[in-house]
């Protein structure tokens, strides 16, 4: 795996909004993407939500047992089905994010998964930026200065993510890697889907504000608005990265107000952070490319587009696939870490020099494809 050609390599992504675990593939030699392959999703059940739920914010040896059955059933039968490749990024579930205390947990054994595959599969990608000072997260910049290779950018762009969490990834395509001066910055901007879907489940029993439907229906409540922008977090400067539940207070703040408001406000929270650090972006961006679920909802989109001096629009609007990337990160990824590249850097994720992450575990049977 440390020749310098173009490999087929599939990723998986199980993030933190509980969905499920989505798989694609990716042709590349771990700097240039030749071409996107086909990808798959498989949900989690409400049984299983609930189970990986109750395993949140825990730490190995805690009592995971069933949580990592359900981590590694899911992920065997999200790629089952692929052909023809020749090495997986395994991500895993993460329950724990702590990167200056307990470091940082990803549930899940890519020794195990290997042997179900019968390929080598590189794993536990975020543990060595955090024992070199890093904050292990956020990891898909590398793979977004690529993207934005592959699509032509010529000018600085934003890549916003909104899954559970919300981060961006400034980008200067005219770079020469990824890891060089001035290439990134990237960090979490605060809370995105995570506590809103929280939210939908407490209040409505529904895993998540479809179309913005709920929210469109309310107003944001400035006072809560007001105090939400008062968190610590919000003053550090990146890269910085938060655990899911890092603002579960967002709930306390609308505990009072009807269904439509509440989803009103805490969409405008997840927006009004992206707003707040998009102030520390190195030049302004040409555009921000959004991927993720938030892309799907119109309201935040809309107060996106209203509240940034430059166009918002969905990443398929560069021929990119917003439910797929950061899967097809972990692919690409994979493939760094096979070849000794860097995976993070310090401005991505604060780690002191470029560090290559990840354990690589092979299967002792022949790989297949």
């Amino acid at each position: 795996m440390k020749g310098s050609g173009h490999i087929w390599a599939l990723g998986a992504m199980s993030g933190t909004s509980l969905d499920g675990v989505d798989a694609a593939c990716v042709l590349t030699d771990g700097v240039t993407i030749e071409s996107f392959g086909e990808s798959g999703y498989r949900p989690y059940s409400d049984a299983e939500v609930a189970v990986l739920r109750a395993a949140l914010g825990k730490w190995p040896g805690e009592g995971l047992e069933a949580a990592l059955e359900v981590v590694q059933r899911a992920h065997v039968e999200a790629l089952a089905d692929f052909d023809g490749v020749q090495l997986v990024g395994f991500h895993g579930q993460t329950l724990a994010h702590d990167p200056k205390g307990r470091g940082t947990h990803q549930l899940g054994d890519g020794a195990a998964l290997a042997e179900a595959m019968g390929l080598p599969v590189v794993w536990d990608f975020r543990s060595a930026d955090v024992a070199l000072g890093g904050e292990g997260a956020p990891l898909a910049p590398f793979f977004h200065w690529a993207c934005a290779k592959w699509a032509g950018l010529t000018e600085p762009v934003c890549f916003l993510n909104l899954g559970g969490v919300g981060n961006i990834t400034w980008v200067d395509p005219r770079s020469a890697n990824p890891e060089a001066d001035g290439a990134l910055l990237a960090f979490d901007t605060g809370p995105a889907n995570a506590p809103l879907n929280d939210l939908m489940t407490e209040r409505r029993g529904l895993a998540f504000d479809e179309g913005g439907a709920l929210a469109k229906q309310g107003r944001v409540e400035d006072g809560a608005l007001e105090l939400f922008l008062e968190e610590p977090f919000f003053r550090r400067m990146p890269p910085k990265s938060l655990d899911r539940d890092d603002f579960s207070l967002m709930l306390d703040l609308v505990r009072e107000l009807d269904d439509a408001d509440a989803a009103a406000t805490m969409t405008g929270m997840a927006a009004t952070a992206v707003m707040v650090g998009m102030e520390h972006c190195p030049t302004p961006p040409a555009r921000v490319l959004v991927t993720g679920g938030g892309r799907k909802n119109p309201v935040m989109m809309q107060m996106l587009s209203v509240g940034l001096d430059c166009p918002v629009e969905p990443v398929e609007a560069v021929g990119l696939d917003g439910d797929m990337l950061e899967a097809q990160a972990f692919a690409y990824l994979a493939v760094r870490v096979a070849r000794g590249l860097p995976t993070s850097a310090p401005g991505t994720t604060g780690v002191a020099a470029p560090v290559g992450g990840g354990q690589i575990s092979r299967p002792e049977t022949a790989p297949v494809g």
